[in-house]
């Protein structure tokens, strides 16, 4: 088992992290992000709900967290997002529609931002209204937008409407890469975000969205009951009930 700090809130308060320089597997990345490199809707919704479950298992404290999925955020929506706590961001939509994706980071001027919000509001289909209007994700100022609907065969990228911020480091390939990445690039994440060691085979155990077990949520956070983890998985949608135990009625 690995080290633990028991105490975590004043450990997670060191927020900004960039993706890229903790997934030591991957390749070094491009300026953006190819839309091709975003996998199928059902891959990116499993991918995003095993990184909140992961990040809520290890830090019940979710103020501190980077990611988030909520499994009911409106009728027929979903939506995962990242937050480092400085202001950069990203939203994941999931909705009848598709899926569509929008990140800011505080490198993007405000001017370019707002250029780019603009052309977001123009490219996106009408099906995507609800994510293109939603306050809660700020879409005034956008770094970086991708969209794909049911059936569409591959991502969609808002371009910027100066070809000159087309070249340019938007922001993407940093704070996606973790949502293409192996199980060790969440290790990478963790080990030095959270200063623990949870182990690898438990991470990949969650990235295949196996059922939660008492052994498996005291191996990435030992202070934690398996029924504190059913609760959370209940509001990310992840699979929650097993043979060990069940969620006693929490009402509605």
């Amino acid at each position: 088992m690995g080290l633990w700090v028991l105490d975590i809130s004043p450990v997670c308060k060191r927020r900004t992290i960039v993706f890229m320089a903790f997934c030591k597997h991957l390749p070094k990345a491009a300026m953006q992000l190819h839309p091709h490199s975003l996998p199928e809707l059902r891959t990116l919704r499993q991918r995003a709900i095993a990184l909140a479950m992961l990040d809520a298992i290890i830090c019940p404290e979710f103020q501190y967290r980077y990611f988030s999925f909520d499994a009911a955020w409106s009728v027929g929506e979903e939506m995962a997002s990242m937050n480092n706590g400085e202001g950069d961001h990203w939203f994941l939509h999931l909705s009848e529609a598709g899926a569509a994706i929008k990140g800011y980071t505080l490198e993007t001027s405000g001017h370019d931002a707002r250029a780019l919000a603009m052309a977001t509001q123009r490219a996106l289909p009408d099906a995507f209204a609800s994510f293109l209007h939603e306050p809660a994700f700020s879409m005034e100022t956008v770094s970086f937008c991708y969209w794909r609907r049911h059936g569409d065969p591959a991502w969609s990228q808002v371009a910027h409407p100066d070809p000159a911020m087309r070249q340019l480091d938007d922001g993407s390939s940093a704070y996606l890469s973790i949502l293409l990445a192996p199980a060790s690039c969440y290790y990478d994440y963790a080990s030095d975000y959270f200063e623990c060691e949870p182990p690898l085979a438990s991470i990949e155990h969650i990235y295949q969205h196996l059922p939660l077990t008492a052994a498996l949520v005291k191996s990435l956070n030992p202070q934690l009951s398996l029924v504190q983890a059913q609760v959370a998985a209940i509001q990310i949608g992840y699979p929650h009930v097993t043979a060990e135990a069940a969620v006693p009625c929490l009402g509605h």
